[in-house]
């Protein structure tokens, strides 16, 4: 088969377009290597350090205080337990009520649906105050078990926050799956729930590895709820904990936040890179099979 030859012009064009995607690489891994670099070296400065370091200039300092003089892993812990269990409990809701919008009918259907659209339209600052008073009375109602400086507190608030968004993705999504398929499984004898179960949660794989990734991430990464709600060192996120080291009035350690940027990003790429291989393999697959 004959190549085909570009000519000069469709050179240029092809370099300028490698060059750019060149250039957009550099510009979004250069934070990275910026934050790695500085996790490694002496002091607690960030923007004095060299652009190369020497290997002389390098050190495990950072990391061996981390570790050991500060409670790193009990706030990673307490961000991981409030991240899978609001994770958990938002998915279970938003996956019924978003197959019950689009398969069933009932009574408040339409209003419930505009309801959820409604609540998306006001930011999340907004409802602070009222937040923190419920969280307040579940306090005094249940003697400290859930509300203000609680992880279970957190992880209501955060399941909670997630569900009308989440319910209109997965709902819009099982309107796009073709009804044949559930009425197929009814004439085979198929109770609803078999159905469910069987054939449309395989199918909902692509969205609910989204869906997922949205209510691990956004608890992981938030800053203003846990310091609002939570006054504990021991209770605190690791968002907030982080916080404490560039927070001094007379003394700032960004070498030591630096690496505890690098380990505490662990966690999310592993979850990313695990919900990647479902999210591909059920964009992969067709909802009918010959």
């Amino acid at each position: 088969m004959e190549k085909t030859r570009l000519s000069i012009n469709d050179k240029i064009k092809l370099a300028f377009m490698h060059a750019g995607l060149i250039l957009a690489v550099i510009i979004v891994l250069f934070p990275v290597y910026w934050v790695i670099a500085a996790s490694f070296k002496q002091g607690g400065s960030l923007f004095s350090q060299n652009l190369f370091p020497s290997i002389k200039e390098l050190t495990l300092e950072n990391y061996r205080k981390l570790f050991f003089e500060t409670k790193f892993f009990l706030w990673m812990k307490n961000t991981l337990i409030i991240c899978f269990f609001s994770s958990a409990l938002a998915m279970f809701v938003t996956v019924t009520a978003g197959y019950a919008f689009s398969r069933m009918k009932f009574v408040g259907r339409k209003w419930g649906l505009m309801t959820m659209i409604i609540m998306q339209m006001f930011p999340a600052a907004m409802a602070m105050v009222a937040i923190y008073k419920l969280l307040l009375y579940l306090s005094n109602m249940t003697g400290g078990l859930v509300g203000l400086n609680t992880i279970s507190g957190m992880v209501l608030v955060y399941a909670g926050g997630g569900i009308p968004f989440n319910t209109w993705i997965i709902k819009g999504y099982l309107d796009g799956l073709p009804k044949e398929l559930e009425e197929s499984a009814y004439i085979d004898g198929a109770t609803q729930t078999q159905t469910f179960v069987k054939i449309i949660l395989p199918l909902l794989m692509p969205i609910l590895a989204v869906v997922t990734i949205f209510n691990f991430i956004g608890p992981y990464a938030d800053f203003l709820f846990p310091s609002i709600v939570m006054t504990g060192e021991d209770k605190f996120t690791l968002a907030v904990g982080m916080r404490a080291f560039i927070s001094g009035a007379f003394s700032t350690n960004w070498t030591q936040f630096a690496a505890a940027s690098i380990i505490g990003a662990i966690p999310i790429l592993v979850v990313f890179f695990s919900l990647q291989k479902f999210m591909v393999e059920g964009l992969t697959k067709g909802a009918l099979k010959g």
